[in-house]
């Protein structure tokens, strides 16, 4: 059962330093070397990282994390987590907890001596909190309902989602996309018929849009997409290869008004591990498997380049989760096996594809998580939330950027 995921991936301190003065010869030597290297930052837009956050959000029970955002306009953030009992069940529970200070404020829900799981797909819409229960009824019978915390910061269940998929349909993807009342969904097939559906909603009021049945072989079989929303087109953007690891991804468009799926030929090589999109330049922003590459994408002229990581050599410090910081335009990129420190590091990009700044010393990973790790922004003062460091997943850590 836990391998019935549905956001990512299931289970399968330096300081800020004053501007110093500098000599006309060399701020004229900065500007060339800008000129000459496009894909490099401007020395005046690097800030210094700050990284790693000293606010810990530790899971009530111990139990490893099932999930997690934050409510980028608000002050809270919500979890679930799980913990494997000595005779084979589970202690799980839903919590929302405090941004500023890590406090678990309200344990939402919990379950003891169970076979059932929560996990939380995100805060999605206007603040709202979207968890998944996932019910056994019997063995390798699962119930699966849908509930909403709106707002987040009223700490309780307020309602259910109940989304146009059937028994075969699992909610594996939802687009990061808050301040915007609608959402895009992916459902993997599970039936064996291998029809994905890609549909909009308002969460909160519990509407749909027309569902989108995907029958292109690149994103109905193998490896599911990833998927963002751009909201200024009202279109989901999904990104994946065939499945081969040799293959070269392609880019998707789902019109969420007409339910009509077009596609484009994409760059970079190997298995799409994250996605974001910068909705107001109509940017694409992507994480390549084998060529541990970022691509960026013009969604109207359908054209895309690819950069390796900064000081990436190998497959292992490949990207995976990508979110976008709209107030900054800054796209980060969690990268489980840094390239540039020790442990783990966020890379940091403008929507030009320059390298900003790298954040490096945490401790992040995808080899045990149930659910894959997820940066959750918080754009309005550069700070963040990611999970580790500990390697049992049972907590996030903040950071800056």
């Amino acid at each position: 059962m836990r391998n019935q995921g549905c956001t990512v991936s299931p289970r399968t301190p330096t300081r800020r330093t004053q501007p110093r003065l500098m000599s006309v010869a060399a701020l004229l030597g900065l500007l060339c070397s800008a000129v000459t290297q496009p894909r490099v930052a401007h020395a005046q837009q690097v800030q210094q990282p700050t990284g790693p956050g000293n606010v810990l959000v530790h899971s009530k029970f111990g139990g490893q994390i099932f999930g997690f955002d934050i409510d980028q306009n608000g002050t809270e953030g919500v979890l679930s987590e799980a913990k494997t009992l000595s005779n084979g069940n589970n202690l799980v529970a839903v919590e929302t907890f405090d941004q500023q200070t890590g406090k678990i404020l309200k344990v939402v829900t919990k379950q003891n001596n169970t076979q059932d799981d929560w996990v939380t797909m995100g805060v999605v819409g206007n603040g709202a909190g979207l968890v998944l229960h996932e019910h056994e009824v019997s063995f390798l019978h699962i119930k699966r309902t849908f509930h909403v915390l709106d707002p987040l910061d009223f700490n309780k269940f307020t309602g259910v989602w109940t989304p146009p998929i059937d028994s075969g349909h699992l909610i594996r993807g939802v687009s990061r996309n808050q301040g915007n009342a609608t959402n895009a969904f992916f459902a993997y097939d599970n039936s064996g018929s291998f029809i994905p559906f890609v549909f909009a909603s308002n969460v909160a009021a519990n509407t749909f849009g027309p569902v989108a049945k995907i029958t292109d072989p690149n994103f109905s079989f193998g490896v599911p997409p990833v998927i963002a929303m751009n909201t200024t087109t009202n279109q989901a953007v999904l990104a994946q290869d065939f499945g081969s690891p040799t293959s070269v991804p392609e880019i998707g468009l789902v019109d969420l008004t007409k339910g009509k799926f077009s596609k484009f030929n994409g760059v970079g090589l190997g298995f799409v591990n994250g996605i974001a999109v910068d909705s107001a330049d109509g940017i694409a922003c992507t994480a390549t498997e084998i060529d541990f590459s970022v691509e960026f994408y013009d969604l109207k002229k359908h054209t895309g380049f690819s950069e390796i990581l900064p000081g990436a050599t190998n497959q292992t410090q490949s990207g995976s989760d990508i979110e976008f910081d709209p107030v900054h335009k800054l796209f980060l990129v969690a990268q489980e096996v840094s390239s540039t420190g020790s442990g783990s590091s966020i890379q940091v990009y403008d929507i030009r594809g320059n390298l900003v700044e790298s954040l490096n010393g945490f401790n992040f990973s995808n080899r045990f998580n149930v659910i894959g790790t997820h940066i959750a922004l918080k754009p309005s003062n550069r700070s963040g939330f990611v999970d580790g460091p500990d390697s049992g997943v049972t907590d996030i850590q903040s950071f800056t950027y």
